[in-house]
């Protein structure tokens, strides 16, 4: 397992655990006592560290190397019967992004993602989960398709932004994704998106528009990462941390500021360390929200997710009036 630099106390706890069990194997002694405690220990630093953690602390565990990937939650949640669909019909086959049909308990859902990669090979192959023009292409023409079909529509947001590239841009990335966010939003299928590792600018946004938009709880999402922000306005890396705190990107920042509609809360210490149990969370988070969001007419579904992403971002400034004789009068912005 790998650790980050602020788990470093649960790292030497999971150093004596191993060798508390080396011992008992090599000697035959009932260990179970010593065995108990430590797990205890381990439980206890996981509490105190995970219920404190910075906003840059938060970013770092979002892309802890063991933390679960798309593919692996559909996986999971689909129990096997996923089937992945290919290429956006006119460029080529994006790898960063991820889609396609599955069975949710008998309920078939339409599930796209940015998927990074589980080794060094992979990530190349995936090109670190930043999708190119075609990327958001496909996804579109899956969502279409779903709703084609009436099949409600599964986001899982995890991408450090849209690549970059010359090419990308050549290709239209910024129409790519601006044709996303106007399409998603007029969807007639129910649309949740959840956001389960970084959630970075329009990388983010092109498949971020649903009628309920969630936050794994070591997540974060923003226009920008804090290691930009810090190159743009202090020209170096060092002042991530205080650009961290600045950027309100947490899911704690997010759900206040009225621009996501839950948390999902993760296990002890992060998803990281138990797949299985953020897998069962979230695919229960998914049935819920399907459930909830079938029994309302789609016009209605398409008014409110409207209404509700028009709403972000509006602020009402009353201004004084100068004539003194209309000094009770205010003009609102």
């Amino acid at each position: 397992m790998n650790y980050l630099d602020f788990e470093k106390p649960i790292a030497v706890l999971f150093e004596q655990l191993e060798k508390v069990k080396q011992v008992g194997e090599k000697s035959g002694v009932d260990i179970s006592q010593p065995i108990s405690e430590i797990e205890e220990k381990i439980k206890a630093a996981r509490i105190e560290i995970y219920s404190k953690l910075t906003p840059w602390e938060r970013v770092q565990v979002s892309r802890h190397p063991d933390r679960p990937y798309t593919l692996a939650y559909i996986d999971y949640i689909t129990g096997g019967t996923f089937m992945e669909l290919h290429g956006d019909r006119t460029v080529k086959d994006d790898k960063a992004m991820v889609g396609g049909f599955g069975s949710v308990d008998g309920k078939t859902v339409m599930f796209i993602g940015q998927q990074k990669g589980i080794n060094t090979k992979m990530r190349q192959i995936r090109n670190f989960g930043m999708p190119n023009p075609e990327g958001y292409r496909k996804a579109l023409r899956l969502m279409k398709l779903a709703e084609k079909f009436n099949k409600p529509i599964v986001t899982l947001i995890d991408t450090p932004g849209a690549y970059p590239g010359l090419e990308a841009e050549e290709r239209g990335q910024g129409e790519a994704i601006a044709r996303n966010l106007l399409e998603m939003s007029q969807l007639k299928v129910p649309v949740i998106c959840i956001v389960i590792g970084e959630g970075a600018s329009g990388g983010a946004l092109g498949i971020g528009i649903g009628d309920k938009v969630l936050m794994l709880e070591n997540t974060w999402y923003s226009v920008i990462s804090p290691e930009s922000c810090s190159s743009i306005l202090w020209r170096n890396w060092n002042n991530k941390e205080r650009a961290a705190e600045a950027l309100k990107l947490t899911p704690k920042d997010m759900l206040e500021n009225k621009l996501i509609d839950g948390i999902i809360n993760e296990p002890i210490g992060g998803a990281h360390t138990n797949h299985e149990e953020i897998f069962k969370t979230v695919k229960e988070e998914i049935i819920k929200h399907i459930a909830e969001l079938e029994k309302l007419k789609p016009k209605k579904r398409v008014q409110e997710r409207i209404e509700k992403f028009c709403a972000m971002g509006v602020v009402n400034e009353e201004l004084p009036v100068l004539d003194p004789e209309k000094k009770e009068k205010t003009t609102t912005i």
